[in-house]
């Protein structure tokens, strides 16, 4: 594993995805560019589990009961962030995004080849919301109950997750 570049990304409710207006999206740059083979035991050993490979919906969706992180494993896409309005970013084999509960996401293009590992913390189960007005104001609630992760899902307990998260989450509170 590398040491790696984190880029974040900060998202407001679009009044369809509702995003996380305390956590940024991290993304971690090439940190697995030599070694995207162990992407899932690192965040499985991490205890980022309940893990999948397969690729992005290409739809916008989000998850409000869970945060959820995505290693690139194979090829590249480009990934719209944040609803409609978001911000598209290119991934390639070795990056990896953590998402926030909340945080809306879809895949605009990708290699053939595209695949990425997804994973939750403590194996927690997730589930898929579109943004359509009767899942709201339920939504906004869940986001808010979603716990901290206690581990970082590429570097552990010490990883930049648990600083950048817990630090929002100190400046944000009232």
């Amino acid at each position: 594993m590398n040491q790696c570049k984190i880029t974040t990304y900060y998202f407001k409710d679009d009044g369809a995805i509702p995003n996380n207006g305390k956590l940024p999206v991290l993304v971690y740059h090439q940190v697995f560019a030599h070694c995207p083979k162990e992407v899932e035991y690192v965040f499985n050993r991490h205890n980022w589990r309940n893990s999948w490979i397969n690729g992005v919906f290409d739809y916008h969706h989000f998850h409000s009961n869970v945060h959820e992180v995505l290693g690139v494993v194979n090829g590249s896409a480009t990934i719209q962030l944040g609803g409609e309005h978001g911000q598209c970013v290119e991934f390639s084999t070795g990056d990896v995004v953590v998402l926030p509960a909340g945080t809306g996401h879809k895949m605009i293009s990708a290699t053939p080849n595209f695949k990425v590992v997804g994973a939750y913390p403590n194996g927690m189960n997730y589930n898929l919301k579109t943004g359509k007005k009767d899942e709201w104001p339920h939504v906004l609630h869940e986001i808010q109950q979603v716990i901290l992760p206690s581990t970082d899902p590429v570097y552990g307990a010490n990883g930049p997750l648990v600083n950048y998260w817990n630090r929002n989450e100190t400046i944000t509170r009232h």
